[in-house]
């Protein structure tokens, strides 16, 4: 199992109850899967100003999971963020061991 850390960035347009549910449903994509969340969990970033444009947005809601996992439960919240109209992007890079 390697170390992770996941940084999404959410619509800006989600009121706080949605925002918690998106939140919540990724990381139920993780745990699914057989990924441990680890260290503070979730980090949540708040609003921020994109560098660029994406769909449209100039702002964003930054989310980071920290976890240690299996490459198929990345590969599955891949999939799903992909799909996902909530989601604006996601990168995934390995963290360093702790």
């Amino acid at each position: 199992m390697k170390n992770y850390e996941i940084m999404c960035i959410l619509m800006p347009n989600l009121e706080q109850s949605e925002l918690e549910k998106e939140i919540a449903s990724l990381s139920k994509i993780l745990t699914d899967n057989g990924a441990k969340l680890t260290g503070t969990n979730t980090e949540a970033w708040g609003m921020r100003d994109l560098a660029y444009e994406i769909k449209k947005q100039t702002k964003g809601y930054y989310v980071v999971f920290t976890l240690t996992s299996e490459a198929k439960a990345i590969d599955e919240f891949n999939r799903i963020t992909k799909l996902d109209s909530k989601v604006l992007r996601s990168l995934v890079t390995v963290a360093p061991k702790q």
